[in-house]
């Protein structure tokens, strides 16, 4: 699990550097050439392909660890002390993850299957910057947004620094650097993610 949770982290950095291009404010320019590149480039394309059977396999290996640790223990502790050595969000990776899932299908739904299997975008009936700027004038839409780069920031502030230590690379030494380069990450992404929404929703973004 933690070598598909690193494997996903890497597509959220390109995934979020090309986004990211919707801020150069140029109407969409710079945005429309990094996603049609993207869209296009036959390595990008197949890479597509491992994605998701990455993706498939991270959440099968979630369903998995969350019904083995359910298992081991049929008798819940009469007195659980969670606090006092995890954090919230370390023990809610299954909800977290469960949240992500829900807003993930959302997300393909308003950009990939648009961008796939229609031809509003490749007929130049529309640009996938206009897509996004018509999606995030709803509210609605950007709240559900918003509420899924919080839930992926708090998979992440537990989830990076985790799967190292799934992997054994855990040591006094460059264990608190791990931690603090993860959290900065989790913080960073899920910022960047939610900002997009908001810009465009705002009229930041033009």
């Amino acid at each position: 699990m933690g070598l598909t949770g690193l494997f996903l982290i890497t597509f959220l950095i390109v995934h979020c550097a090309v986004n990211a291009c919707i801020f150069f404010n140029d109407g969409g320019k710079t945005f429309n050439m990094a996603a049609e590149f993207m869209g296009t480039n036959w390595l990008i394309r197949s890479m597509e392909i491992v994605l998701f059977l990455g993706l498939i396999l991270h959440i099968v290996q979630g369903l998995y660890l969350w019904k083995f640790n359910a298992d081991a223990r049929k008798k819940r502790y009469s007195v659980s002390a969670g606090s006092a050595n995890s954090t919230w969000y370390s023990r809610s990776m299954g909800v977290l993850g469960t949240l992500l899932l829900l807003f993930l299908v959302v997300h393909l739904k308003d950009f990939w299957v648009t961008s796939r299997f229609t031809d509003v975008i490749t007929s130049g009936e529309k640009t996938l910057f206009q897509e996004m700027t018509e999606v995030f004038a709803n509210p609605v839409a950007v709240f559900i947004y918003v509420f899924g780069c919080v839930s992926l920031g708090y998979h992440l502030l537990h989830g990076f620094q985790s799967a190292f230590q799934t992997l054994g690379i855990n040591h006094k030494s460059y264990t608190p650097i791990i931690q603090s380069f993860g959290s900065a990450f989790a913080v960073v992404v899920s910022l960047l993610f939610a900002a997009m929404p908001v810009a465009m929703h705002m009229g930041w973004i033009n």
